[in-house]
């Protein structure tokens, strides 16, 4: 089986290409990826089949065989870094939830700023 690395691939689209290793252009497909796997990242190493399509060499039965480590995860916090924020998180949305019940939204900034904060924590936990 020939190995390559992807080139790129569009996950809203479905498909992509894969530079072999001996520098043919494959298409690939979203099915040719396994149904577990993550999308591939532009220089993932992959393991794969060819049969010739319509409109050329089309990859079958992909194997990643070593994805990219993933920059955000080695730049994000410790995790004991991460104890004293998510606990002024939690007072801070316990502060908010008092105006929810009565029906109030936070007013000036407290919103925005809260906002911003949980998209910076969830960024640590979704690396």
């Amino acid at each position: 089986m020939p190995t390559g690395k992807v080139k790129w691939f569009d996950p809203d689209r479905g498909f992509g290409f894969i530079t072999a290793d001996d520098g043919a252009q494959v298409f690939l497909h979203a099915s040719a990826l396994p149904p577990d796997a993550p999308n591939p990242k532009p220089g993932t190493r992959v393991d794969f089949g060819i049969a010739d399509g319509r409109k050329g060499p089309s990859a079958l039965s992909v194997q990643i065989l070593d994805p990219l480590p993933s920059v955000v995860r080695a730049k994000r916090r410790p995790a004991e870094d991460m104890v004293p924020i998510v606990e002024d998180l939690i007072r801070e949305l316990d502060r908010i939830s008092g105006d929810l019940r009565r029906g109030r939204y936070p007013d000036g900034g407290r919103g925005a700023k809260l906002a911003q904060v949980l998209r910076a924590v969830a960024d640590q936990f979704d690396a």
